[in-house]
């Protein structure tokens, strides 16, 4: 019999909608710009490696930092992968990457459109039947992908509190029909492609889809179009195992009494398809140079990976939409970068570039604490140091201030 499985985006200390809802403030102030409209500044070392070394905003056991790009490259890790033996991390520890996962279904899905094999425009019910209830007829497999489908959200999961929680709840298992039958209970929360609303559960159904097109399990066809081909050998789809082979970093909760304890080996199966992949952060910049350089996609699919939805659509709270097919907008000090966010329990990780690839940077940290929106410090330091010109700064001219990255 399956156990219930728990909320993992629940454990957030604030109220949000659904499993894989995002949490309600901005991930950062959003503007629909397709390129830089302030010049990049020169790398600082120092302030990098300040930024990853400060493992106290949010507490964390480890980071890791890859900036790459044009406009130049720096590299640096810090703490502990693993806090029993103090093992430092190095750039090449798989870690798990929670959402960063829908980069590659989204790219997947997009190369099926490419050959033909399923229309954006198909219905989610025809192609996958059964599934979902009949009126829920008009979502369609563009709506998932840029997380306009309006479906309802998750019902009968628990919502865990505290880390002790978490850690009852860590093997429980889903199948991929269960999970999606906790989002078909009630109505639409708003006809599909009129608002924006992150929900993991996309992408979950968007995995399904993959597999009744190819004929092959999602993790199959992930590998054999992505993977291999680009060479991320240290990136896996893990399926039904929960553990992390070959070197990893651990990650880590905070219990009750101060103490940390290891939460690395976790049942991902309610992740399936949106949040249950591992990496490296040189596999993820590999990635993003090679998606946005057109080795994977056509022109004209690559493009909606850089399209948000029209002005009209916002999200739930009335903030811009800044999700597009696979990707998210974010902008900072004027430069907009175009990417995903992750994070699983023990696990936070961030994969951007501005669209012209003069810089791009992957970063993956370790939170030990609860998402109570601090645990996006990290990313926004980076961000911060990556984007601000000090000159423009001293002459007077406004720059953006970067605000916590917040959501899965």
């Amino acid at each position: 019999m399956t156990s219930t499985r728990l909320s993992r985006r629940s454990f957030v200390g604030a109220a949000v909608s659904g499993t894989a809802a995002m949490a309600a403030t901005a991930v950062l102030p959003v503007q629909r710009a397709t390129a830089m409209s302030v010049p990049l500044p020169p790398l600082d070392p120092a302030a990098l490696r300040a930024a990853i070394d400060d493992l106290e905003h949010p507490p964390s056991t480890a980071a890791q930092l890859r900036v790459g790009g044009a406009a130049g490259a720096w590299r640096g890790t810090s703490g502990v992968a693993d806090i029993r033996t103090q093992r430092p991390v190095t750039t090449d520890d798989r870690v798990r990457i929670g959402s960063v996962t829908k980069v590659f279904v989204a790219t997947v899905v997009l190369q099926l459109v490419a050959e033909r094999r399923i229309s954006l425009g198909a219905s989610v019910g025809r192609v996958l039947p059964g599934l979902l209830p009949a009126r829920f007829a008009d979502v369609t497999l563009a709506h998932l992908l840029n997380h306009t489908s309006g479906l309802p959200d998750h019902v009968g999961i628990p919502d865990p509190h505290t880390a002790e929680e978490v850690f009852r709840h860590r093997f429980d298992h889903w199948t991929p029909q269960e999970w999606v039958a906790t989002a078909t209970h009630g109505p639409l929360k708003f006809a599909p492609g009129t608002r924006q609303e992150y929900r993991g559960i996309n992408y979950a159904l968007a995995a399904l889809i993959i597999e009744k097109v190819t004929g092959r399990s999602y993790a199959e066809v992930v590998a054999a179009r992505v993977l291999r081909p680009l060479g991320l050998a240290r990136t896996v789809v893990p399926g039904d195992d929960p553990h992390i082979h070959g070197r990893h970093v651990h990650g880590c909760l905070t219990m009750a009494d101060g103490s940390l304890r290891d939460i690395t080996t976790y049942d991902q199966s309610s992740s399936r398809g949106e949040g249950d992949m591992i990496s490296t952060t040189r596999d993820l910049e590999h990635l993003l140079a090679a998606l946005f350089s057109g080795e994977l996609l056509p022109p004209g699919l690559l493009e909606l990976m850089f399209t948000l939805p029209p002005d009209d659509v916002r999200m739930l709270d009335g903030s811009p939409a800044r999700y597009s097919t696979g990707l998210q907008q974010a902008t900072v000090n004027g430069v907009t970068f175009w990417g995903k966010t992750g994070e699983t329990y023990g696990y936070k990780n961030a994969a951007f570039s501005t669209r012209d690839q003069q810089r791009r940077f992957v970063l993956a940290y370790h939170p030990t604490t609860a998402r109570d929106g601090a645990e996006s410090q990290m990313i926004a330091r980076i961000a911060d140091l990556l984007t601000r010109n000090r000159s423009v700064c001293r002459a007077g001219q406004e720059r953006t201030r970067p605000r916590p990255w917040s959501g899965p």
